[in-house]
C-alpha cells in the first residue's frame, strides 16, 4: 500500500515530444511533473518522445529538491504503444510515478503491474530495499466509477485516483456546466473509494477557465469546492497559475 506521505496538491502535465519543455519542467517548484506520452503526443511521434523521455531521465544526476515527484502518463493500456512504454520507461532512473489512462477494470492495474514486475523487479514493491514505483489511476468512464472497488485494491502499486472529467463526460454524453453538479457522483464515489482503500492521493478534475481574473476565480472555486469534497488536489493546471494556488488551497 502507498504511504500517506505522497504530497500531488498539482499535476502539471509535460509534453514528452518537447525536449525544451522537458528541460524547462526541471527549473519548476511542484509536487508532481507528468511527462505525457499519452493525449499530447500524436501516434507517429510516440516511439521519438519515448526515447527522448527515457534519455531525459536517465540524464539527471539527481530529481530537482523543487520537485517531488517525477511521472510519466503512458498510453491506455488498450492500446498498441502501452507495453513499449512500459518496458521502455519502468527501470528508468528518477521516474518516480506511472499515470495510467483509461483505467476501466482492474485488468488494467494488473496489466500494468505484472509488466513491471518483469520489466523492472528492482522496483518491486513486495522488496522491502526497493522503492516500488507508484500507480496513479484515471477514472474515465461510468464503468470504471462502477468498478472502483476492484480497482482499488488491483495493485499494490496504486497510489491514488484522478477524475478525468472531460472523457467522463464524453462517455456519458453530457456536458460540463460551471456549477460541476453533473459530475457530483462520480467526485464523491472516486473521493470516497480513495479514502476507503487508504491512497494518498483524490486527483480533482481539470479547471478548462483560468485565464485572466474571472479565470483564476474560477480556478480558486474550483479548487476550494474539490477541497471540501475530500480532493486534495488538481489535474493538469496551467503552469502560471497552479504553483501558486495549488499549495495554498490543498494544504
Amino acid at each position: 500500500m502507498a504511504t500517506s506521505s505522497v504530497l500531488r496538491r498539482a499535476l502539471l502535465y509535460v509534453p514528452a515530444s518537447s525536449q525544451k519543455f522537458m528541460t524547462k519542467s526541471l527549473s519548476l517548484a511542484s509536487d508532481n511533473i507528468t511527462y505525457d506520452l499519452e493525449d499530447s503526443v500524436t501516434p507517429a511521434n510516440k516511439q521519438t518522445a519515448r526515447a527522448q523521455l527515457r534519455d531525459h531521465l536517465s540524464s539527471l544526476s539527481n530529481k530537482p529538491a523543487s520537485i517531488g515527484e517525477l511521472a510519466v502518463r503512458i498510453n491506455a493500456v488498450s492500446t498498441p504503444y502501452a507495453l513499449d512504454d512500459l518496458t521502455t520507461l519502468a527501470s528508468a532512473p528518477n521516474l518516480d510515478a506511472i499515470v495510467i489512462p483509461k483505467v476501466n477494470s482492474a485488468s488494467d492495474l494488473s496489466f500494468v503491474t505484472d509488466v513491471i514486475r518483469h520489466a523492472a523487479p528492482q522496483r518491486h514493491a513486495s522488496d522491502p530495499t526497493a522503492s516500488p514505483l507508484k500507480l496513479i489511476a484515471l477514472i474515465e468512464s461510468a464503468r470504471a466509477v462502477m468498478d472502483l472497488r476492484s480497482i482499488c485494491a488491483a495493485s499494490p502499486y496504486l497510489s491514488g485516483l484522478i477524475f478525468a472529467a472531460e472523457d467522463f463526460a464524453l462517455d456519458l454524453s453530457i456536458t460540463r456546466t460551471p456549477s460541476l453538479a453533473e459530475f457530483l457522483y462520480a467526485r464523491s464515489a472516486i473521493v470516497t473509494a480513495a479514502r476507503a482503500y487508504d491512497l494518498p492521493s483524490a486527483i480533482d478534475l481539470v479547471c478548462t477557465s483560468y485565464k485572466g481574473p474571472v479565470g483564476v476565480k474560477r480556478l480558486e472555486e474550483e479548487c476550494q469546492n474539490g477541497k471540501e469534497m475530500g480532493f486534495n488536489g488538481k489535474r493538469e493546471l496551467p503552469i502560471l497559475k497552479s504553483l501558486f494556488l495549488m499549495p495554498t488551497v490543498f494544504m
